[in-house]
């Protein structure tokens, strides 16, 4: 590769890298790292860990709030990713286009994007208050209006306060995506007759499919680490019926002190995402594609 001037231009150093190398190194790896270490102890959080083996995850094979909680946030991330995912793209693909006041709309949609987990936690617990609420002035749709006293009603307003927030940022991918794909296309598909359905179906949908496996990968990560929303707005309950594992992680370390079955969790959940993630780009194909493209 040359400059303007014709002289050699070589590929950045390592040195570019570093800060953000660093960085990572002591903000990612070194606290997995520790928590790796106390996953295998006991340590209440005064004095020393003491090592305890796999006692800690014998623990969690026999408790049945931990294998709840499995299959809770299992339920919310496979919830989330069905509910967010056609809601995303599809106003993603809108965005995209040359509406009349679409910029003044999307600049409308997006704002839930830029409020804090916490905030709008804490705004919808208000907004679904039984006694206060919308419910309470609505029975006629909510019944007794205690939406959160019962497990299908507070799974469906986690997770509908999650997609409420998070589907504007996959519509950005959505969006960017949507304005890459060539106009060539669509121009060569409306001389052959194809409609606006057949155009989405046989050249967006499939020019958008990396944009849909990065979505997808970021909704199951993002549905198995929820933390922040399930303690604002449900705390677990009612009794242990949205314990999710995040949030059981929470209350073995931070409640019940008990930081080795906390750590352990963790890990489980780190391991539980990466393997997840791994495979849906394995069995989606991304990895070859890629390669096939850096061959060319």
């Amino acid at each position: 590769m040359t400059n303007a001037s014709g002289t050699g231009v070589g590929r950045p150093g390592f040195a570019w890298a570093a800060p953000a190398a660093v960085f990572f190194a002591l903000f990612a790896i070194l606290p997995l790292l520790m928590v790796f270490v106390l996953a295998f102890t006991n340590w209440n959080g005064l004095g020393s860990p003491q090592f305890a083996g796999l006692d800690n995850w014998k623990k969690l094979l026999d408790d049945p709030v931990m294998l709840n909680s499995l299959w809770l946030s299992l339920l919310l991330t496979v919830l989330g990713v069905v509910v967010q995912t056609p809601i995303s793209m599809l106003l993603g693909v809108w965005a995209a286009g040359h509406q009349r006041n679409r910029a003044i709309l999307s600049a409308i949609y997006f704002v839930p994007l830029l409020l804090s987990i916490t905030a709008v936690s804490v705004l919808w617990r208000a907004v679904l208050d039984p006694n206060f609420g919308v419910p309470s002035q609505a029975k006629w749709l909510f019944g007794d209006g205690n939406l959160l006293g019962v497990q299908s009603g507070a799974i469906g307003v986690l997770v509908f306060v999650s997609t409420w927030q998070f589907t504007p940022l996959h519509t950005l991918l959505y969006q960017g995506a949507a304005r890459a794909i060539p106009q060539v296309l669509y121009q060569a598909a409306q001389i052959d007759g194809a409609g606006t359905v057949q155009q989405f179906f046989h050249i967006t949908l499939p020019q958008l499919r990396n944009s849909i496996i990065t979505s997808v990968i970021l909704m199951v990560v993002g549905g198995l680490t929820t933390f922040d929303t399930v303690l604002i707005l449900t705390q677990g309950g009612p009794g242990t019926d949205t314990t999710i594992s995040a949030y059981y992680m929470y209350q073995k370390a931070f409640k019940s002190f008990d930081f080795g079955t906390g750590s352990a969790i963790a890990l489980l959940l780190v391991l539980v995402a990466s393997v997840v993630s791994l495979v849906m780009v394995r069995l989606s194909g991304y990895d070859k594609m890629r390669s096939t493209m850096e061959g060319v």
